[in-house]
């Protein structure tokens, strides 16, 4: 695994029966019951028999049948023992139906045996001392699930190019990498040795991977192999082929760490336009992502954009696009006010992944916000860098009218739950909010840099990053995250202006929220505000009464504005 700081509890939401509803209670707000399974424990929890081995590396060899939509392959897992007595000798692995395991190998010499309940395959090892390092090659095959609408629902995608030529990838984020190959299914436990991905294809097609190829053979039976391999950590959802009629160009990019290696990787009828198109933006990403967020998190593997026929996701060191080579996403403008066209979206958003979801990696699927929320605001970021800070401003408000709150963003833990889409413009409303909280660029700029040194190529908890954002930027941001995070609620400022005075308050929000307002505007002093849930008052200079407006307010802060009349002096 990546360095792993504090675990998840065993079982946060253990459960010995088949079904559970969870019914939670956060400051103040009751969430409706949701449904988890046995299934959904055994998948998102800690269980006796993943915590005993930690994987060192995957080994993954997958042969794809086009017409039959099946596969057949192997993944070789090789791991350290890391607890003893904890699982007795039994070994959890995880293979969705309806792919079927063949048998497990140990060590290369003797076969193990096997024994499942649905998706989860339970392997009867040998007693294995402490800090051993040992391996299981498991081989399988199967009627691989298919995706429906990828990137969505995820699975393997069996397609055509335009030109009716076989086309295959995978989408697995949420659903699970082992919905195509064995695995521990679980985020707080990535190859700290890397990965290695070999695949088998007809010989007319060409196969990529993450990272490097580092072996190329041509069988002389109609198919041919490829090997690739990354030496960096890597999520098992991020681990994918993609097989098709590719063709390459490829380029050095001087970064801020030194050269960096960029494939492009496209469809044959593609490489005209590929090549003016896609340099110039993964070029602005690169500037824009390496001066808010820090150097490349994966120089060692290089970086490599990859057509798809999904619209895109963020696959490790192999990112996959598929916006059709328009600005905006699918030619759409996300923001509504101009400046979500004026970039492609895929690139921007999938690319910025690499610092947020593959370089930092949360434990538990419940933290995703960690994710989503930091690489949508990586959006704000690079509008910010390309076009100027009021450009960021604008597209930031913008992207507002996505955010429902229809539930909070940070679900059950210990169940693969996934929380409200919200994640997305709700988290990067509040992290642009908590910027003009500080209104110290310098600052906030250091923060999100010290995070991807700090927990650089590691798996992490919400709570580590919302205690760093407060400890580095001087300021207790917990109710904060709280609010946003954990609530639907949209804080309430309301303010009133009285002989030279402003009085001012925080409702509709949680006890103790307490988001550092400042305002300002060019000409004048800005004024810094600490709202509570209780009345205060601040003496205005002149013209300072022009700082509280409803709309410059909700402009620069995730929060309604509301002026009230003063009450009456009796």
């Amino acid at each position: 695994m990546k360095k792993l700081l504090h675990k998840n509890s065993l079982l946060l939401l253990l459960t010995a029966v088949f079904s559970t509803a969870v019914s939670t209670t956060l400051f103040g707000q009751t969430a409706k019951p949701q449904e988890f399974t046995l299934a959904d424990t055994l998948r998102g929890s800690l269980t006796p028999e993943r915590t005993w081995w930690d994987v060192q590396r995957y080994e993954l060899t997958v042969k794809p049948d086009f017409n039959g939509k099946s596969i057949t392959g192997s993944n070789k897992i090789v791991y350290k023992v890391v607890k003893t007595n904890t699982g007795g000798t039994r070994m959890q692995i995880d293979l969705q139906e309806p792919l079927i395991i063949d048998s497990v190998i140990y060590n290369e010499k003797s076969a193990l045996k096997f024994e499942h309940k649905g998706s989860v395959w339970y392997v009867t090892v040998p007693s294995q001392s402490l800090k051993a390092e040992n391996a299981v090659q498991i081989f399988y095959h199967g009627n691989v699930h298919q995706a429906k609408k990828a990137p969505w629902d995820g699975g393997f995608i069996f397609t055509t190019d335009s030109l009716s030529r076989p086309w295959m990838t995978v989408a697995c984020q949420g659903l699970g990498a082992s919905i195509w190959y064995p695995n521990k299914d679980h985020q707080s436990d990535e190859p700290d040795k890397g990965a290695s991905l070999t695949m088998i294809v007809p010989d007319t097609l060409v196969a990529v991977g993450n990272g490097r190829l580092v072996y190329k053979k041509n069988n002389n039976d109609g198919t041919a192999t490829y090997t690739y391999n990354v030496v960096s950590a890597i999520s098992n959802y991020c681990i994918i082929p993609y097989i098709g009629k590719y063709v390459n160009f490829k380029e050095n990019y001087k970064g801020e760490k030194g050269p960096l290696d960029i494939n492009y990787w496209v469809l044959d009828y593609n490489l005209a336009k590929a090549k003016t198109y896609m340099p110039d933006q993964v070029h602005k990403m690169m500037a824009s992502m390496e001066h808010w967020f820090g150097p490349y998190p994966f120089y060692e593997d290089g970086y490599q954009l990859i057509d798809a026929s999904h619209t895109g996701m963020e696959h490790q060191s192999a990112v996959s696009y598929g916006n059709r080579y328009k600005f905006g996403y699918l030619g759409r403008d996300m923001s509504g006010n101009g400046w979500g066209i004026k970039w492609d979206f895929i690139i921007i958003h999938e690319s910025g992944h690499e610092w947020f979801g593959n370089n930092i990696t949360t434990n538990d699927l419940a933290d995703m916000w960690v994710h989503e929320g930091f690489t949508n605001y990586s959006e704000t970021l690079f509008v910010d860098y390309t076009f100027g800070t009021q450009a960021g401003n604008e597209y930031n408000f913008g992207i507002r009218k996505g955010i429902h709150n229809d539930k909070p963003i940070i679900p059950a833990y210990g169940v693969n739950a996934q929380g409200s889409g919200d994640m997305y413009p709700k988290g990067g409303n509040m992290l642009h909010s908590i910027r003009h909280s500080l209104d110290n660029d310098s600052l906030f700029r250091a923060i999100l840099r010290g995070l991807n040194k700090e927990f650089y190529h590691q798996t992490v908890t919400t709570a580590q990053v919302e205690n760093y954002v407060s400890q580095k930027s001087g300021y207790n941001y917990a109710k904060v995250f709280n609010q946003y995070l954990r609530t639907t609620q949209i804080p309430t400022f309301e303010y009133y202006l009285k002989d030279g005075k402003a009085f001012y308050r925080y409702t509709n929000c949680i006890d103790g929220f307490n988001l550092p307002l400042v305002l300002k505007k060019e000409g004048l002093k800005s004024i810094r505000l600490k709202p509570s849930g209780k009345w205060q008052k601040i003496d205005l200079a002149k013209d300072q009464s022009s700082l509280f407006t409803k709309s410059g307010i909700a402009f620069m802060y995730y929060i309604n504005a509301k002026e009230v009349a003063a009450p009456k002096v009796r």
